[in-house]
């Protein structure tokens, strides 16, 4: 029996409900904590708000309300091209609907929007222990893993530590008063 047939789209604020489901089946996948309340309002302000910090497309599979596959996409900027990139923070597909080219489909979809924006590369990351992305990322699409450069990340509790909790580092970060350089 053929799989039935997908559409892809970009995300409304309507879709926000099915959106939200879709990030808490991808921390399951991922054996993470989903987003808490706060967290799943964040994602619906920052998503679908005035002034949206990342996009998201979604995937509806013919026959299905609720969309069953999604991906975020957000620019950076490389300094050396002089051109932006477009980093895909997630691609998810729910278990019951791979191995239909959802999941290629979204990541084609990302791929085209950084060639029509100008973009000098896409750029993603994928865990260590997920070898079956890894090998499409690889084999399939091409893409080189960047052993060269090490991924870091800096928690809001390791931020906080960094900056400090005096009065200077909290108007700064309220946007009341710049640090002074070298401070």
């Amino acid at each position: 029996m053929p799989a039935p047939s997908f559409t892809l789209r970009p995300a409304t604020l309507a879709d926000a409900p099915g959106f939200i489901r879709l990030v808490i089946g991808l921390a399951d996948f991922e054996k993470l904590d989903p987003p808490d309340a706060a967290a799943q309002q964040r994602l619906v302000r920052d998503g679908f708000g005035d002034q949206p910090r990342f996009e998201t497309w979604l995937a509806f599979v013919e026959g299905v309300a609720e969309p069953v596959g999604y991906a975020i996409f957000l620019e950076t900027y490389s300094s050396f091209l002089a051109l932006p990139s477009l980093y895909i923070e997630d691609v998810f597909v729910l278990p019951e609907h791979r191995r239909q080219g959802i999941g290629g489909a979204l990541l084609k979809q990302a791929v085209a929007l950084a060639d029509r924006r100008g973009c000098g590369r896409v750029e993603w990351t994928a865990l260590d222990w997920n070898t079956n992305a890894r090998q499409v990322y690889e084999q399939r699409l091409g893409a080189q893993h960047m052993s060269e450069w090490c991924l870091y990340r800096m928690t809001q509790d390791a931020m906080q530590r960094y900056l400090g909790r005096d009065a200077a580092c909290e108007n700064f970060h309220k946007g009341v008063a710049p640090v002074p350089a070298g401070a």
